[in-house]
């Protein structure tokens, strides 16, 4: 319990303190806690698979930047950041207006989107995105890994559901 002086311990021993900072420890939330409906109906991000580590299953026209746990933030970002303007400018080329990572497996994975043991991740892993056990998806903690999935090449879309724009009619 609090005290005049500081902390009175469960034994009796009471610590002095001039200052006394509470915390509860911190737990991570995806995207903000943005609510994410597609249709009408809310997806949860526990009930998606994550794409190259950036999109999500059954989620259209949605990327995050999520940098790496093991290697500077902004490797990763930077990868994104130009795998995503190449799929614009691809959508734009080809007349799509919606792109969405379709996972085709019957069920989820159980691999968690992040591999950290930490407290804060532990306590909330569970309302994140599951991974697949190979590209494109697989989050890759792995610069030279990303570069290959996040490059360019034949499989570069490989995993995405591309949908044309229509037109409105004018009158």
């Amino acid at each position: 319990t609090f005290t005049e002086k500081g902390i009175r311990l469960k034994d009796g021993t009471e610590v002095e303190a001039d200052i006394v900072v509470t915390a509860t420890g911190l737990n991570m939330l995806l995207l903000g806690g943005l609510q994410i409906v597609v249709d009408g109906t809310e997806v949860k991000p526990k009930d998606t698979v994550g794409y190259k580590g950036m999109m999500f299953s059954g989620i259209p026209n949605m990327a995050a930047s999520i940098g790496y746990t093991n290697a500077s933030w902004t490797l990763k970002c930077d990868l994104i950041c130009s795998y995503v303007c190449r799929l614009l400018t691809h959508m734009d080329e080809h007349g799509y207006s919606k792109v969405t990572p379709m996972w085709d497996q019957p069920d989820l994975p159980e691999v968690p989107f992040i591999d950290l043991q930490s407290g804060y991740v532990l306590r909330s892993i569970e309302d994140f995105p599951k991974q697949g056990q190979h590209a494109p998806w697989r989050v890759h903690q792995n610069y030279i890994a990303d570069r290959k999935m996040l490059g360019r090449g034949p499989d570069e879309y490989t995993g995405l559901e591309f949908e044309a724009r229509t037109m409105a009619a004018v009158s």
